[in-house]
């Protein structure tokens, strides 16, 4: 719970971010509530600030890894085919769609060909895992755009 302004004057303030972050930020918000700037914590705040976006970022290569998982498996165990993995890709696009209607700046890094390497590689590693296969036996690039990946009907043959 965030402390009121009244509260600030008759309490200590000065958590330390390395102590209890959660206390710290409450602090910081009363601070930024009074209008007490000058106390404060203003690196860690930005660092935090940072984390929201890096955070979002993970979030949105978690499901594209995820989706791209099972468009693997989809393609490379046709007799598993079934529908378990066909909600999985409903509900994996979804989500990824309203990730990026909710935070559109997101959208430039699936045009960014390092992200898309970095989360194809664990989107390999995962399919491997789950079929039980070597990941050198998946191709080293994704086979599909991403507008591909993302589009409700498309499925590999």
């Amino acid at each position: 719970m965030a402390l009121c302004v009244t509260e600030l004057r008759g309490r200590k303030m000065g958590t330390s971010y390395e102590k209890d972050v959660v206390a710290w930020a409450n602090e910081q918000a009363a601070l930024l509530r009074a209008g007490k700037f000058s106390a404060l914590d203003i690196e860690h705040i930005a660092e935090e600030i940072e984390d929201v976006g890096k955070s979002e970022q993970r979030e949105l290569a978690s499901r594209m890894a995820v989706l791209l998982a099972h468009l693997l498996k989809w393609q490379w165990q046709p007799e598993r085919r079934g529908a378990s993995w066909q909600t999985t890709l409903r509900i994996q696009r979804t989500a990824i769609a309203r990730r990026l209607d909710k935070t559109p700046s997101l959208k430039p890094m699936l045009g960014d060909s390092d992200w898309i390497s970095d989360m194809w590689g664990d989107a390999r590693q995962q399919a491997a895992a789950e079929m039980q296969i070597g990941v050198a036996l998946l191709p080293e690039t994704c086979p599909w755009s991403m507008e591909q990946a993302l589009d409700d009907g498309f499925l590999p043959d």
